[in-house]
């Protein structure tokens, strides 16, 4: 695919996202003159301790996609297993990784999946293990930590 077919692919999903969103998103062009960059705004699963929160993400995807993965990050702090802890908000996605990257995969799925690991993180795949352990064996503090964060930087209503 040459670089006018992937501005192609990304301008058809960008085009698909933005008439039909994922439930609870919000996807716009950071910059309306580069598609690689996208805004997701994301509600918190209702049926998660994230419910009532507002998250910001940012998608970047490669100039040679979609033969290689995004890349996707919470610019919004948010306490779980799956996203570093540093201030990057890097996202730990099986979907995301080169070696399991599949040039048919969308961008709504990896919108998709991200939602679904707030409901029910992937601990296998965790990059805070710290995190990841104290989900896995004391559940209502991790619960009760996720929930401060949500009110202190994801904007609780």
């Amino acid at each position: 695919m040459s670089a006018g077919g992937s501005h192609k692919r990304i301008m058809k999903e960008l085009s698909e996202i933005t008439q039909s969103p994922p439930q609870g998103m919000k996807v716009s062009l950071v910059d309306e003159s580069d598609v690689h960059v996208w805004e997701i705004l994301m509600d918190g699963p209702e049926q998660s301790v994230y419910a009532g929160g507002h998250f910001k993400l940012l998608l970047t995807l490669p100039k040679d996609y979609p033969f290689k993965p995004p890349t996707l990050a919470f610019t919004t702090k948010i306490y779980h297993p799956n996203v570093t802890n540093d201030g990057k908000g890097a996202m730990c996605l099986g979907l995301l990784r080169s070696d399991e990257w599949k040039p048919p995969n969308k961008i709504a799925a990896v919108l998709d999946m991200t939602r679904s690991i707030l409901v029910e993180p992937n601990l296998d795949d965790a990059v805070e293990g710290a995190i990841a352990e104290e989900y896995r064996t004391r559940r209502k503090e991790f619960d009760r930590t996720a929930r401060e964060w949500v009110g202190k930087y994801a904007g609780r209503k």
